[in-house]
């Protein structure tokens, strides 16, 4: 029994170990708040962590035996269940984390990675042909100026669900579209109809230079983007509701 616990506790100290940096590259890099709560992506994470930091050392326990003649096949085999469980979530995670943060006329769009439209990589400027993998990247795009590519955009738009946000070949470095944030910024005053007073007043202590905002869109739900206008520099993101 000594034996055993003993594997228990290594094994379980083993997989606490990864468990902690899975999140720290999930919640700190890929999703960084409030972005994994706007998505959704919390209780899917930490499901499959805590499964898995769980099952590996019960298991461990239960066949752990030092008279057992096939015991390292056996640690072998929940070693590799338990590393392919967590690499299978942690892609899963990977494919639908934010890569973009696009401004689009009068909003931003949050794209993620498995959203991209993978037909115009080559179209693309080399900044945007890859999605980033340490954190979203924050852009604009401009529509397209051919009245036939425009017809096929919003075709698309409609029918295929592929639209502006989506489309790496027609973004442009956000610093371009400075001018245009500013003019469609709102005034931080709207966001008491539809937030607490307390709500907002948290954010603005946080955020004191912030003196207008945008949407941030996401297809579950939305939050807000924060804006200094005088300076043209975004502020940040708050889990304000927008409208």
């Amino acid at each position: 029994m000594k034996d055993r616990i003993t594997a228990f506790s290594i094994h379980l100290s083993l997989s606490s170990v990864i468990a902690l940096l899975a999140i720290i590259l999930v919640f700190q890099l890929w999703y960084p708040s409030p972005l994994h709560d706007l998505i959704g992506v919390d209780t899917i994470f930490y499901t499959i962590v805590i499964i898995d930091i769980i099952i590996g050392p019960v298991l461990t326990f239960v066949v752990f035996n030092r008279e057992k003649p096939h015991l390292k096949l056996d640690l072998t085999i929940i070693a590799f269940i338990q590393i392919s469980a967590l690499v299978y979530g942690i892609w899963t995670v990977a494919l639908g984390r934010p890569a973009w943060i696009v401004f689009n006329v009068d909003r931003f769009d949050l794209v993620q990675a498995q959203e991209i439209d993978s037909r115009q990589r080559e179209k693309s400027a080399r900044a945007y042909k890859t999605a980033p993998l340490f954190g979203p990247r924050w852009v604009s795009a401009e529509a397209p100026k051919n009245i036939d590519d425009y017809n096929t955009l919003t075709f698309e738009s409609v029918f295929a669900g592929i639209d502006l946000p989506q489309r790496t070949d027609l973004y442009q470095p956000i610093s371009n579209a400075h001018e245009k944030i500013s003019e469609r910024a709102i005034s931080l005053d709207n966001l008491a109809k539809y937030n607490s007073a307390q709500a907002v007043k948290d954010v603005l202590t946080r955020w004191p230079q912030a003196n207008a905002y945008l949407p941030l869109y996401f297809k579950t739900r939305s939050a807000v983007v924060l804006l200094d206008t005088e300076s043209d520099q975004i502020i940040g993101i708050s889990g304000l509701s927008p409208w």
